[in-house]
This record gives structure tokens, C-alpha cells and sequence, in this order.
């Protein structure tokens, strides 16, 4: 079966539009066959909970926050806890796999950087940038944003969109010849459906994640109605609604150089 690691999460210590403590994903994510997650919440440039007159240090404490308490309780378990940062631009958000802490709070001025600028940031530090749901709707955006030339990959299966949405961003993904990531975007539980990177071997740190995604041994898998023990996760590829279009994108797209 591999391991399954959560790649997309979000907690209440970070992210406004999250209920869930960090501690309360443990056992749950556990309980359904994961075997670690990585804590991606809003950056300060999306929908975060950390006010912004606050001293820098103490924003990316209070950011940091609730990847750290996940960690600590995983300490007793045999389960990988990651950080990882969800970033937004003009509503287009991108994982950042591969900072951490230090990288934050030695890059002061990140708020101000353009996407290129980020993308370098981040690979300063041999980390990754893919494109998260890359063509997510909403009823607050009012374009979908891409640039292929700043991801290192992109979300094929986000359990929050519905199909052609997802769909669209594998199309995409084979058009750029992306690394294809899957991911539930958990912000409280139970959810509907919910995605995950599928691997043959044991992930121990983000580092090491970061590596095992960039050589391709990931497989982006999902799961219908994960309440149900009977469902189990499925390989995304082989769904044909989410990997065939139905219909168009609705909003306009606009691609960035």
C-alpha cells in the first residue's frame, strides 16, 4: 500500500478560515491510513489569522505555531510532521515545501516579493514552489492566475474543488509536464473526499519529501468518502472525471511570464 502523506493543511493557530487546533489532526489523519502531514497555512499574504502590527518575529512565531504544536503531539506516534507554507498572490497560492522558521524570519520583506522573487527564495534553499488547485473558483476571485515558469509542480486533485476544476489543473500539469501533487486542503474534518501523495518508502522530514516528489515517486491519490472504511485511495490518473474536461473555466485565465 506505500505510505500516504497529507500535503495540504490547514489549522486554526494560522489560518482564519480554519476551526481545527493543530493537535486534533493526529489521530484522525492516523485513523485514516496517513502517514504524516505537511501544515501548509495561509502566509500573511492570504487569509491568515496573525495580525500584521505585530513585531515580525512574533508574526512567524504565532505562523509557525500550529505546525509546531502537530509535531509535538506526534512526538508518541510513528507519524511524519512537516512544514510547509501556502502562499497567495492575486489569488493564485502556491505550496512552499522545503522552508522552515529560519527561512521566515530572515526574509523580512517577502510580503513585497513578486512570484519570481519567491520562486528564487524558496530554491535558495533547494525547496520547491507548486501551484496550488490552479484553477480554483470562487466567488471573491475574479481570474485565475498561472505561471508554469514558477512551479516546480501542480495540484491535480484538491478535495475542496469540484471535478472539472481538477480536472483542468491536470490538463494543465500535462501541458507544462509537471510533477503532479494530490492534496485534501483539510481545514476541519470529516470531509467529503480527501487527497494525499501516495510513496514506496517512509518519509522522514520535509527535505525528504521535497526529494522523493522532485524524482517522481509519488503517486497523487484521492478518496471518496473517507468516513466509509469500505472506500479506499484510488490513483488519481485513473479517474476519468478528474482527469478528462467537461467544461471550461468560467473566469478569465490570465498567464504571467
Amino acid at each position: 500500500m506505500g505510505y500516504l502523506y497529507e500535503t495540504h493543511l490547514h489549522t486554526t493557530e494560522a489560518s482564519a478560515c480554519s476551526p481545527t487546533p493543530a493537535e486534533d489532526y493526529i489521530e484522525y489523519m492516523m485513523g485514516l491510513g496517513y502517514s504524516g502531514i505537511i501544515v501548509t497555512d495561509h502566509f500573511f499574504t492570504g487569509n491568515s489569522c496573525v495580525p500584521k502590527n505585530l513585531p515580525w518575529k512574533d508574526r512567524v512565531e504565532m505562523y509557525c505555531s500550529g505546525y509546531e504544536h502537530a509535531l509535538k503531539e506526534a512526538e508518541d506516534y510513528d507519524f511524519t510532521v512537516m512544514f510547509g507554507i501556502e502562499y497567495n498572490f492575486q489569488g493564485d497560492e502556491y505550496l512552499l515545501y522545503g522552508v522552515d522558521k529560519k527561512w521566515l524570519l530572515e526574509n523580512e520583506d517577502i510580503e513585497k516579493k513578486s512570484r519570481r522573487e519567491v520562486y528564487d527564495l524558496v530554491h535558495s534553499v533547494n525547496g520547491i514552489m507548486v501551484q496550488a488547485h490552479p484553477y480554483r473558483e470562487r466567488g471573491y476571485l475574479s481570474a485565475i492566475h498561472l505561471m508554469p515558469s514558477v512551479c516546480d509542480g501542480a495540484e491535480v486533485f484538491n478535495a475542496g474543488n469540484p471535478d472539472y476544476q481538477n480536472a483542468l489543473g491536470y490538463r494543465f500539469a500535462k501541458e507544462h509536464n509537471f510533477l503532479m501533487s494530490s492534496g485534501s486542503d483539510i481545514h476541519s474534518f470529516p470531509m467529503l473526499s480527501m487527497g494525499g501523495m501516495r510513496f514506496p518508502y517512509k518519509i522522514n522530514n520535509i527535505q525528504e519529501y521535497v526529494k522523493a516528489f522532485m524524482a517522481g515517486d509519488g503517486t497523487p491519490v484521492y478518496r471518496i468518502n473517507p468516513s466509509d472504511e469500505k472506500t479506499v485511495f484510488s490513483e488519481v490518473e485513473k479517474c476519468k472525471a478528474l482527469t478528462e474536461i467537461s467544461q471550461g473555466p468560467t473566469l478569465p485565465v490570465i498567464m504571467h511570464e
